[in-house]
């Protein structure tokens, strides 16, 4: 099949299947399995100018890959020094709108949270927060790229965290996959010091604090939509990895506290850290793998498979440009 029929139709069983509920039997063997889906996983890129310039021969790679159907990005789309300004997002959300197949972003710190720097304009993160939704998040419930696909989000999902148009949810090959907006600088209680007349730390903590109700809200949802339709597993993408600090401690409670009740493969998805690492029984729960995506380069991503007819269900292999 032509690569563009492919794509057209991959993303249009996407869009048909992003909010519907996948009823699949815990006994369900490898042969009623569905058909395995491949994405492209990447984070903290582009960082510099080089990177950048170097980013359309990633597109070209992911793209060339015919079994590739999604691009997820776990965040920081610039480094923490560069400009926050509306211009420099639009640049960066026209060059990810160049991927083929549909563009799921969750949000990093540098894309907001380190905005109060000098150095990126001197702008209050809440204010560039709602930038960055505008931009990126244009029409809540539809992803950016080529073919833009539909996703459920929380503002549909649950009104009393309407705000968070970011936090979105879908199934592929009849697992659950769900972005929650888990960033670093210590999730946003790193002081916003470069402000002009200093930190603001009322208004810093009431963001923290709704952002953390909603995320774990959305934890919730995506575990109990998992188990309810007796999905496959499970695929959490976070910006920042959910350590055992009071800035993450309660996501991070909570999501090994879903994933042990789960008792079924659960993929955690972060970058922040810029290296490639795998974790096995995260957190002492045997189904949970941490998977940290490479960062600060443009030259190399992960190619993950999620497999529901296999004991796993998910694996991944690195991948180089060139």
């Amino acid at each position: 099949m032509p690569v563009g029929r492919r794509r057209a139709r991959a993303a249009s069983s996407l869009m048909a299947i992003a909010l519907l509920p996948v009823v699949l039997s815990p006994a369900a063997d490898a042969a009623s399995a569905p058909a395995p889906t491949t994405l492209a996983l990447l984070g903290d890129v582009p960082y510099s100018a080089t990177q950048r310039a170097q980013f359309p021969a990633l597109v070209a790679a992911v793209d060339a890959d015919p079994a590739v159907s999604l691009v997820l990005h776990a965040g920081d789309i610039k480094n923490s020094s560069t400009s926050c300004s509306d211009t420099q997002l639009r640049g960066l959300a026209t060059l990810f709108g160049t991927f083929d197949d549909p563009f799921v972003l969750t949000p990093g710190d540098n894309d907001w949270t380190d905005c109060h720097r000098v150095s990126t304009g001197g702008f209050v993160p809440t204010e560039r927060l709602s930038a960055l939704r505008r931009i990126f998040f244009p029409v809540p419930g539809r992803t950016l790229g080529g073919s833009p696909a539909a996703v459920a989000t929380q503002r549909q999902e649950q009104p009393a965290h309407a705000p968070y148009v970011e936090n979105v949810r879908f199934v592929r090959s009849g697992v659950v996959l769900a972005t929650v907006h888990v960033v670093g600088s210590a999730n946003d209680l790193a002081a916003w010091d470069e402000l002009p007349g200093g930190d603001r730390p009322a208004e810093r903590r009431a963001e923290f604090d709704a952002r953390r109700a909603a995320n774990l809200a959305w934890i919730d949802a995506a575990f109990d939509a998992a188990r309810s339709t007796g999905a496959y597993g499970v695929v959490l993408l976070l910006q920042a990895e959910p350590t055992q600090s009071s800035a993450f401690g309660a996501e991070r409670s909570l999501i090994l506290t879903r994933a042990r009740q789960f008792a079924r493969p659960v993929l955690l998805v972060h970058g922040d850290e810029h290296v490639y690492e795998v974790e096995t029984g995260y957190g002492g729960v045997p189904d949970l793998t941490r998977l940290e995506t490479y960062g600060s380069t443009a030259r190399y991503w992960l190619r993950v498979t999620i497999d529901p007819a296999t004991a796993k269900v998910f694996s991944w292999q690195p991948r180089k440009v060139g």
